[in-house]
C-alpha cells in the first residue's frame, strides 16, 4: 500500500489546492500538512476523515488497493450527436469528460457545415485537423489551417468552427472546460 501522506498530496495536487489552502480548509497549518504528506507525522482518524471530505474522498475509495483508473475507452463508450442542419457531427469520446478539465472530441463538418457558435471563457481549446480546411471565426479575426495543421487559442473572444469548403473536415477538439 501507498503511504497515506504521498495519497494526500495526491489528492491535494489533484484538486489544484496549495498545502496552505488544504490546511485552512481543515483547520490545520500548512507545517503539519506538510509533515503529513511526508509520512513525518500520522494524523488522527478524525483530522484523517476531515482531510478526506474536503478532498472529496469516501474512507473507502481512499484505503481501496488495486482499483485502477479507467484508461482506455472503446469506440462503443463514445456519444454522438448530429446536427444534419447545421452540418456536423460530433463524438464525445470520453463519456464522462465533462466532469473532466479536458473534453476530447472528434468533429466532423459537412461542406458549409459550422459547429456551435460559443461566447468567451477561460477555456483553452486545441483543433488537430485530420483531414480538409477548418476555420475558425475568433471575434472579428478569421483563421484557416489544413490537413496536418493544428489551432490553438484562449477562448477570450466569441468564437465557432466553420467548413468554408466543398470537402467534409475531420478534426480532433480538445477544450479545457465543459462547453463543447
Amino acid at each position: 500500500m501507498r503511504k497515506i501522506g504521498q495519497k494526500i498530496k495526491n489528492l491535494r495536487l489533484q484538486k489544484g489546492l496549495t498545502q496552505e489552502e488544504l490546511g485552512e480548509r481543515t483547520d490545520l497549518s500548512k507545517g503539519y500538512i506538510s509533515q503529513l504528506e511526508r509520512d513525518l507525522s500520522s494524523p488522527s482518524i478524525e483530522t484523517l476523515f476531515d482531510l478526506l471530505e474536503v478532498l472529496g474522498i469516501s474512507p473507502h475509495e481512499f484505503f481501496a488497493e488495486g482499483v485502477p483508473q479507467k484508461i482506455v475507452y472503446t469506440q462503443e463508450e463514445a456519444t454522438v450527436s448530429v446536427d444534419m442542419e447545421r452540418g456536423y457531427h460530433v463524438s464525445w469520446l470520453i463519456p464522462e469528460s465533462n466532469e473532466k478539465k479536458m473534453e476530447p472530441v472528434l468533429l466532423m463538418l459537412e461542406p458549409n457545415g459550422a459547429f456551435k457558435q460559443y461566447e468567451p471563457s477561460a477555456a483553452e481549446t486545441f483543433v488537430y485537423v485530420l483531414e480538409g480546411t477548418v476555420t475558425l471565426m475568433f471575434g472579428a479575426h478569421t483563421f484557416e489551417a489544413k490537413t496536418g495543421e493544428a489551432l490553438y487559442y484562449l477562448a477570450t473572444e466569441p468564437h465557432q468552427l466553420k467548413n468554408l469548403t466543398e470537402r467534409p473536415v475531420r478534426m480532433l477538439v480538445i477544450a479545457t472546460d465543459s462547453y463543447l
